[in-house]
Parts: C-alpha cells; sequence; structure tokens
C-alpha cells in the first residue's frame, strides 16, 4: 500500500503552490506600489510614478479582466497621477527662455 498514490516524499509541494516563489508575491507588489505612489507625492515624482505604475500593474496580474486589488490599482491610478503632474512641473521648470537667460 506505500507505493500507491503520491507520497510526500516524492512530491513534497503540494499542487496548489508549484509556481515559482523566488519574487514578491502580488499583495506585496500592490503595497510597495502604494507606497511608492504616495511617496511620488512629495519627492522624486518622476522616478516612483512610474515605479508605482510598474508594481500596480504587476500586482494585478497584468491585466484588467477579473477581480482587481483595490492597492494596486490605487497604486497604478495614483502612479499615473503623479507621473503627469511630475511632467508638467519638469515643462513649466525649463520655462520659455530658449537658451537666452
Amino acid at each position: 500500500m506505500a507505493g500507491l498514490g503520491n507520497g510526500a516524499r516524492r512530491y513534497p509541494r503540494s499542487s496548489g503552490r508549484t509556481g515559482s516563489r523566488s519574487g514578491p508575491d502580488r499583495a506585496t507588489l500592490g503595497i510597495i506600489g502604494l507606497v511608492c505612489a504616495v511617496a511620488g507625492f512629495f519627492t522624486l515624482g518622476i522616478v516612483l510614478g512610474p515605479a508605482a505604475i510598474v508594481c500596480g500593474w504587476l500586482a494585478m496580474g497584468r491585466t484588467w479582466a477579473g477581480s482587481r486589488p483595490v492597492p494596486a490599482l490605487v497604486a497604478v491610478v495614483l502612479g499615473a497621477i503623479d507621473t503627469l503632474l511630475a511632467i508638467i512641473w519638469l515643462a513649466g521648470a525649463t520655462g520659455t527662455g530658449n537658451g537666452l537667460l
């Protein structure tokens, strides 16, 4: 009877957890994206905004279909606003001097 079925010694991982576990999971990516988006409003928006968008997109599973975790969706939206505001701020900071003083 010991040779029948899939024993725990041959297959130590259950069938539900056979994916790669080397990187952060989706919930962690959503929270990281949310933190980046909020911090981007105060400093380095041009860097933290796109980082928030990427983390939120990866946390959503790279798709808009199906149920989306709230922190991931908020991270994508705030990251986009953050990036847009940073680009507007940079465009306004350059001025219209045409390089003359």
